[in-house]
């Protein structure tokens, strides 16, 4: 399959249930989000894609949590600016960074991500000994 719109209604249950292991602590919701599509039949450019559409709504819920959290600490006088100021400068660094792991993803695999995660984990266990 190679477009995210183009995915089956139980393949797209099956991806929702991958994001649920980013519970875990220390697990990548985009990883796991991948990686469960590239196993139910997603090409990688697709899966990637249905992972960065699939986080809109969880950081669309954050953001809205957070913001009504902080509601009343806010002074909008001086920190409306700044507040949309570094929204924008997100979402447009986001945008770009997207398009060019999409584009990354066209002539190269995952492999280079799932032998970083193996480094650093390794990393973090020796680090982490007695």
């Amino acid at each position: 399959m190679t477009k995210a719109e183009e995915t089956p209604l139980l393949r797209a249950l099956g991806i929702g249930i991958c994001q649920c292991l980013a519970l875990i602590p220390g697990t990548s919701r985009s990883g796991a989000t991948i990686v469960g599509a590239r196993f139910l039949g997603l090409s990688r450019e697709a899966a990637a894609e249905y992972s960065f559409f699939l986080a809109l709504p969880t950081l669309f819920a954050a953001f809205v949590y957070k913001f009504a959290k902080s509601w009343s600490h806010i002074q909008w006088a001086a920190d409306g600016p700044v507040l949309l100021v570094g929204s924008l400068a997100s979402f447009v660094s986001a945008w770009i960074v997207v398009a060019l792991f999409i584009r990354f993803l066209q002539k190269h695999t995952l492999g280079v991500f799932g032998w970083y995660r193996i480094a650093l984990g390794l990393l973090v266990l020796w680090l982490a000994r007695e």
